[in-house]
């Protein structure tokens, strides 16, 4: 259960292969490329609901909040008292049914390419496939250094234009699937909820 809760962060953090009507050489997708890495790199602040779709199918409702740089939460629908923090230094992972959590620094962890300063497909990662379906637009990430180690899937929903979804696919082919919903972007986020506090401290945020 644990684990399942670190693979949502990320993204943060991201395969069953889809059915892609149109997929091809990355470069002849350079235009859509370019838009989403621009629109990830601009979305400073974001509120959505979300379903997290676990590799055994086992699916979670939650909100995500998103302040970069650095800082964003995974809050779960009750009964689940898990969360994911992310408070601009350090992730925490907190898993209710043990009552401990996990930290580590961002840099270490999956969440670090979409919290960074400025978000781009062309340092560390590279696009290995970009393909479309009806409205949807998918750009695969993979490592530079390490391409076999797993990838990144963003969904991109193309009018409007906003993310829609991410896949991870971890290097034992497991995957994760978050699905946003009534995404908001631009908005104040109340600080807070990006501080760690011991778990019967903790505030729901999830209203």
């Amino acid at each position: 259960m644990f684990k399942r809760y670190i693979f949502a962060a990320i993204l943060m953090g991201l395969l069953l292969q889809p059915r892609f009507v149109l997929a091809g050489d990355p470069a002849d997708f350079q235009p859509e490329v370019q838009k989403a890495e621009h629109y990830l790199d601009t979305m400073t602040t974001a509120k959505a609901r979300f379903v997290q779709t676990a590799h055994n199918g086992m699916q979670l409702v939650g909100t995500f909040f998103l302040d970069r740089p650095g800082k964003l939460r995974f809050e779960y629908d009750d009964p689940i008292e898990d969360f994911v923090m992310a408070d601009g230094y350090f992730i925490y992972f907190y898993d209710s049914e043990l009552g401990e959590q996990m930290n580590m620094p961002i840099g270490q962890s999956l969440a670090d390419f979409i919290l960074r300063k400025e978000i781009s497909f062309s340092d560390d990662v590279i696009v290995s496939d970009v393909s479309r379906t009806h409205d949807l637009l998918q750009v695969k990430l993979v490592q530079k250094s390490d391409p076999e180690s797993g990838s990144l899937i963003l969904g991109f929903r193309e009018e409007p234009f906003a993310l829609k979804k991410w896949r991870v696919v971890d290097a034992q082919n497991l995957i994760t699937e978050v699905e946003l919903f009534y995404l908001e972007t631009g908005i104040e986020l109340d600080q807070d909820m990006f501080r760690y506090s011991k778990p019967d401290e903790e505030r729901s945020y999830n209203e």
